[in-house]
């Protein structure tokens, strides 16, 4: 499940590229000593204070995850070392406002099952995964906008 709302955050974000060949591909390396030099030194100057970092390499991409000022977070670097993007869980209560309120009058019925914000640039978005017992379905939103479906799968 979050592979599937991971890629999906990627591809939303402007990743679609990056993405289609990151995720048809296995994982190729795992590990510091196999990212490169530029990758781990844009890391190392934009998360400072990171923590028990973890590195996945693609054929096009490399993937930290980290404890940065107490939260689990994934940032996403080209070959060059160029931040692609940045992406988080959250809790419902981290939302803006008016996500918030959106949610609990069109929610009825539903669960969440996940919810994540993703960053790229000035770009902020929010994807959240709601079930009941025939449906699931994802809704974005980019920069606090209100709720658009993204996706909705029936349940078998």
């Amino acid at each position: 499940m979050k592979k599937m709302i991971l890629t999906l955050a990627i591809a939303i974000s402007s990743f679609t590229a990056f993405a289609s060949n990151a995720f048809s591909n296995p994982m190729v390396t795992e590990g510091e000593e196999n990212v490169s030099k530029n990758v781990l030194d844009a890391f190392k100057t934009e998360f400072t204070t990171a923590k028990e970092v973890a590195w996945i390499s693609g054929s096009d991409f490399y993937k930290a995850s980290f404890i940065y000022n107490g939260e689990y977070v994934f940032a996403y670097y080209n070959p060059n070392g160029d931040l692609l993007g940045l992406t988080r869980y959250i809790s419902p209560v981290d939302l803006p406002l008016n996500l918030q309120i959106s949610l609990k009058k069109n929610g009825n019925g539903f669960w969440i099952s996940d919810l994540f914000e993703a960053a790229k640039n000035a770009t902020t978005s929010y994807y959240i995964t709601l079930e009941n017992a025939d449906t699931k379905k994802v809704l974005r939103s980019t920069d606090g906008s209100d709720w658009e479906v993204f996706k909705t799968v029936k349940k078998s």
